[in-house]
Formats: C-alpha cells, sequence, structure tokens
C-alpha cells in the first residue's frame, strides 16, 4: 500500500498484518486487495460488494435530486453512509478490532450479540437503507420509495440465499447501527455552520460576488466536528500571497494569470471546467463517490472492502474540507471575478463558471480532490486506469488518467481554466487534502506499519 506525505519524499508504507494473518507475510508486502484472504464462510469476506454498489448506485441519484443542501455538504451522507456500511459488517471482519477504530465520537454501538447466524448482506441492506433516509429526509417521494423499493429488493434476494432467521437477525442489527451512526452525524455541528456571519471588510477581502451577489456560505463549515480523530494535524494551509495591488506585484501576476488564461482556453480546458462544475450534477463529493463506485465495478472486491473504501474515502474528503472551510474563512481572500474588475479594471470580465459565495483560498474542490485521492490510491494501488463515466447521462464525454492522483490534480486545475481559483489556490488546496488523507489512513488502519 502506497501514500504520499508532503513533509519529504513519498514513503512506501506496508501494512503488517494482524497476528491472525501473519502467515500471509511469507508472500511478501500484501495489498489491501488481499488483506482479509477468503477468511470463514459466511464472513463479510466472502460475499461480493453488489449490495455496496447498488447503494452508491442509489446514493448517487440521491445526491443528484437533492435541494437544500450546500455543495460541499454532500461531503457528509458520503461518509457517514460509508461508516453505516462498515460497522454493520465490521465484527464480522477478521481482524477488525484493528480496523477504522477512529471515528470521532461514536459512541452506542449495539453489540453484535449472536453474529455467527447473521447473513452480512443483510446488514449492510438494512444499514444502507436506514440511513439514506435519514440523511435525505427531504428527498423526493419517488426517491424514497426507491429506497424502500432497492431494500426489499436485496431483501427478497436473500431470503431466496438464507434462512429468514439469519437475515432478520443481521437487518435488525444493520438498523441498529444506522440508528447510532446517524445519532452520532446529527452532532458534528453542521446544523450551526450557517449562523450569522460579519463578513470582514478591507484590501484584499472576500466580498460576495456577481451574478448572484450571495451571502458567505457555511461560514462555520471549518467548526464542523471532523469524522476521524487527528485527521486535521498539520493540515492546515500556509498564509496566502500578500494581497497587492501592483501590477509588479505576485499577488497581481498571480490574479493576472487568471486573466490570461481565459483568454486563450482550449475546447478540452472548457470541457474540463464543466466536467468538474458537479452543479447541476451529482455534487463534487458525489463525483468522487461516482468514481469509487466505478472502482469497484472495475475491481470486483469483496463486501468488506467495499465498505472500508467508502467509509474511509468519505472521511478523508469530510475532513478535508473542514480544513479547507477553515482557513477559507481565515484568510477571507478576494475572488478573481472581484479584484480583474475592481484593481485591473476589466469591468467586463466574467469567469467560465459560476463563483461559490464564499473566500478564495483555498479550493475546497482541491481539497476534497486530494484527501479522496490519497485514500483510493493507497486502498487501489493497482489501479493505472481511470475512465470516468458520471456525467455520461448529461452528455459529456468520459475522461481518462492514469492515476487517482491524477484525477484529483485534474479537478483542482479545472478551477484554474473555470476563472474561480487562482493556482496557488489549487495547489494548497491539494496540499491540505493529501495531507487529510494521509492522516486518515495512518489514523484509521492497523497501528503498526513498515515504513522505507
Amino acid at each position: 500500500m502506497t501514500f504520499r506525505t508532503y513533509k519529504g519524499n513519498r514513503r512506501l508504507i506496508a501494512c503488517v498484518l494482524p497476528v491472525a494473518l501473519l502467515i500471509t507475510l511469507l508472500t511478501g508486502c500484501n495489498k489491501l486487495d488481499d488483506f482479509w484472504g477468503h477468511g470463514k464462510p459466511g464472513a463479510p469476506t466472502t460475499y461480493s460488494s453488489d449490495v455496496i454498489e447498488q447503494w452508491m448506485s442509489l446514493q448517487l441519484r440521491l445526491m443528484k435530486n437533492a435541494t437544500g443542501i450546500p455543495n460541499h455538504g454532500f461531503s457528509r451522507p458520503y461518509a457517514y453512509a460509508g461508516i453505516a456500511a462498515w460497522e454493520s459488517i465490521a465484527e464480522g471482519v477478521p481482524g477488525s478490532g484493528q480496523w477504522a477504530k477512529q471515528w470521532n465520537g461514536l459512541t452506542g454501538l449495539p453489540a453484535a450479540t449472536g453474529s455467527s447466524k447473521f447473513y452480512w448482506p443483510a446488514s449492510a441492506n438494512a444499514a444502507l437503507a436506514s440511513i439514506n433516509r435519514s440523511l435525505f429526509p427531504n428527498a423526493t417521494a419517488a426517491d424514497k420509495s426507491a429506497i424502500d423499493s432497492l431494500e426489499q429488493l436485496l431483501r427478497t434476494q436473500f431470503l431466496a440465499k438464507a434462512p429468514s432467521n439469519k437475515v432478520n437477525a443481521a437487518a435488525d442489527y444493520g438498523k441498529l447501527i444506522a440508528g447510532a451512526v446517524f445519532a452520532w452525524s446529527e452532532t458534528d455541528g453542521y446544523k450551526n455552520a450557517s449562523r450569522p456571519y460579519v463578513v470582514p471588510t478591507g484590501p484584499g477581502k472576500w466580498k460576495p460576488t456577481p451574478p448572484a451577489f450571495g451571502a458567505p456560505a457555511t461560514p462555520y463549515w471549518g467548526e464542523n466536528r471532523p469524522i476521524v480523530k487527528g485527521s486535521l494535524t498539520n493540515t492546515q494551509a500556509p498564509a496566502p500571497i500578500a494581497y497587492s495591488t501592483d501590477p509588479q506585484s505576485p499577488f497581481y501576476k498571480m490574479v493576472k494569470k487568471v486573466y490570461d488564461v481565459s483568454q486563450g482556453l482550449t475546447t478540452d480546458q472548457i470541457n474540463m471546467a464543466f466536467y468538474w462544475r458537479d452543479v447541476p450534477g451529482v455534487s463534487s463529493p458525489g463525483h468522487w463517490l461516482s468514481i469509487l463506485l466505478q472502482t469497484l465495478q472495475k475491481k470486483q472486491v469483496s463486501m468488506a472492502k467495499a465498505a472500508l473504501a467508502y467509509a474511509l474515502s468519505g472521511a478523508a474528503g469530510n475532513d478535508a474540507l473542514i480544513s479547507c472551510f477553515q482557513v477559507k474563512y481565515q484568510y477571507n481572500q478576494v475572488r478573481p471575478i472581484t479584484y480583474i474588475h475592481e484593481v485591473i479594471g476589466i469591468t467586463t470580465w466574467n469567469p467560465t463558471l459560476a463563483t461559490p459565495a464564499h473566500p478564495e483560498y483555498p479550493s475546497a474542490h482541491s481539497a476534497l480532490s486530494g484527501g479522496t485521492a490519497t485514500v483510493l490510491e493507497s486502498l487501489f494501488p493497482g489501479v493505472h486506469s481511470i475512465t470516468d463515466h458520471t456525467y455520461d447521462y448529461l452528455n459529456f464525454g468520459a475522461r481518462t488518467y492514469s492515476s487517482f492522483t491524477a484525477v484529483a490534480k485534474e479537478a483542482a486545475q479545472s478551477r484554474l481554466y473555470g476563472g474561480i481559483h487562482y493556482e496557488q489556490s489549487n495547489d494548497a488546496g491539494l496540499q491540505q487534502g493529501f495531507k487529510t488523507g494521509e492522516n486518515v489512513l495512518i489514523k484509521s488502519l492497523p497501528s503498526s506499519f513498515i515504513i522505507e
């Protein structure tokens, strides 16, 4: 397993397996794809990821149709649904006591009494149905019906494969897990993220931008509780380039680059900007959930591996956004459109994309992408070609990448082409995300590592 650190050169980190699996060390450095082996008959490691994939697909539909949730806010349902999926089956996973136990403040998980008799896919099914009902209370009637229908369809399939007592016991347990995870999610602070905020004024400070001139979005999102303990350690972006109106200053040149780039955009750069706009669409967190879903469909991993990837990638994206919003409202940096209009004096200029209603530095999309990509890069080290079909339904051409990191870098770069971020902000956001993703991996996976 590999992931990157930016405190020095890249480090290769190889898992040291739990004692029960030490025999596998004889085969050399294990990748997570092979971590658990097949396990005992009936363990979550012996089932395909189909149940997880079907619920991911439905959650993408829920994200696409949801209203009243800010774009970055979709990181929460991604992460909490993943955690519910993982915790609904974790008791049946070999060595699960060493995996993903750093959930920040999560208590009250029920005991898996009689779990040796559980049909584990039924637990994941019930947990994901329940948590999605709770996370999307304002879903349309059609979407609520879709949740009910998928839960019942899968349950019917399970009853054809396993005794009803095993299916029912597992489903009851999954519902309890989802209830505990949702209750925990409701205390993370998101309800207070939009309380009244006085926008600082002065040279270089952010102000509402055209055309909507919207009030600052979720100014207290950075106060949300991180999902993983310690995930934000050393992730804060440094101070941005000092503000200046001098045409020879680094700040002026940085903004001027946004304008200059906008004057010569290629067709591919314009397509890139719109491809990563994500609204309208499945949201930016949803875009990464879609990439994970496509990866699972390609790799054909176990239900356990899929649930772990769901949980950890969601946690990394969620926590990277918290770190990002802490910095956004610390520096309140002016957006390109304001500076180009008021300082450079080109009042007719407009960016390719509409400017979001929050301060510029750093880029939230970049932070989200860096965090999620770091986890996926580590959990799926064998993936060296990714063709993303997320927006086929919008008639956007699929885009192909050499790695998850390459996906993240393009997502960040798209914000420059969209005219809504400076290059420095994209780079800073990526670094925040990379560091957050690394912390999530270190805190959540088994604690013994070989560092070369």
